[in-house]
């Protein structure tokens, strides 16, 4: 790993971290983008190290977002079929609603907000993540992104590990 990165090599550290963000321009723009950059300058190794870090963590935050999706697809499944009796109460009843009428809107409501708590948190630790691995890429330092899964394994390039596997013995 280099020890010192030029401050080109910063820089698109840097890049492919922020080209996350493109994901609001275009559709799958923070796998593309990234993707781009760091095939193009693989190479590099602190670039590499970076591009990797980078993907895996758009991985992981998709599966999050997807885990999320999962497990509240029940729960609206079971207020979906409440809703069309709600539907029919409100329809039945618009002269005369009564909260007694309407007594599943609270279950709707608190399914809403903790859907909603959830992506939102995801979105603030995402945000959080990604400017906090610019930072350190423009100031030349490795991050590690918090709860990121290595789909794509990293490598350790340093000295020591490198030593320790190229020794060799020469016979004369």
């Amino acid at each position: 790993m280099e020890t010192n990165p030029s401050e080109n090599h910063k820089n698109v550290a840097a890049l492919i971290h922020l080209s996350t963000f493109s994901k609001y321009f275009f559709p799958f723009g923070n796998f593309l983008a990234p993707l781009i950059l760091w095939t193009v300058n693989k190479e590099k190794p602190f670039v590499n190290q970076h591009g990797k870090e980078a993907i895996n963590f758009q991985l992981s935050i998709l599966l999050y977002a997807l885990v999320i999706g999962i497990i509240s697809l029940p729960f609206i499944a079971i207020f979906a079929s409440d809703f069309v009796s709600l539907v029919e109460v409100i329809e039945n009843h618009s002269h005369n609603i009564t909260l007694h009428n309407i007594k599943n809107l609270t279950g709707y409501v608190i399914l809403f907000f903790v859907i909603a708590i959830l992506l939102f948190g995801l979105f603030v630790f995402e945000l959080y993540a990604v400017i906090n691995a610019t930072v350190h890429a423009n100031r030349g330092e490795l991050y590690n992104y918090p709860l990121s899964i290595p789909f794509i394994k990293l490598t350790s390039d340093t000295p020591e590990t490198k030593s320790g596997s190229e020794k060799t013995s020469v016979k004369k």
